[in-house]
């Protein structure tokens, strides 16, 4: 896959296995995991299976989470994108996902909600999706307002494997 995004502060791209050490590095630190099951990656095999899952995704589905890089230091941030979404989430299927994790020493900064405003866009003008989706712990609350500040709508809440979740919607404003 060849799409590269850029915006003001941030180089979104496929992933390459010249990742799999800063992902891991990431992925193994149990406070990004704190919303996400607390199942932090314990080997780096799991993380290049990922990357390989995320790469046949790019070839299925021509789109996927792309690794993110800070474009002052060409440094590995962590993840941002559309996943379409072939297995059930809140009794959905088949739908677009706009998603994003990044290492904590980048939290609270923006760069979740930049590179999410790029993916909106790529999302509902190239990609012509008519409805983008999002779910987050209730408890998530940056992650609440991120997708907030994106215009996303919180449309109903799910229980799933006792955690309370968030579904959020919004309808292309392109069309």
């Amino acid at each position: 896959m060849d799409l590269v995004i850029e915006t003001e502060k941030l180089i979104l791209r496929p992933f390459e296995f010249s990742d799999t050490e800063p992902f891991f590095i990431m992925d193994k630190n149990p406070e990004v995991h704190n919303y996400l099951w607390n199942k932090p990656t314990e080997k780096i095999e799991e993380t290049i299976k990922t990357i390989e899952i995320v790469k046949q995704q790019y070839m299925d589905y021509k789109i996927g989470r792309f690794a993110v890089v800070l474009k002052e230091t060409n440094e590995f941030m962590g993840w941002a994108g559309l996943k379409y979404c072939t297995q059930k989430v809140n009794s959905q299927i088949n739908f677009y996902d706009i998603g994003y994790r990044l290492d904590p020493k980048f939290w609270g900064k923006g760069y979740s909600t930049e590179a999410s405003f790029a993916w909106l866009e790529y999302g509902f003008k190239k990609m012509k999706i008519p409805i983008m989706t999002a779910s987050v712990q209730t408890t998530n609350i940056a992650s609440n307002r991120i997708l907030q500040k994106i215009g996303m709508e919180m449309i109903e809440q799910y229980l799933e494997n006792g955690i309370l979740w968030n579904w959020y919607e919004l309808e292309n404003y392109y069309k």
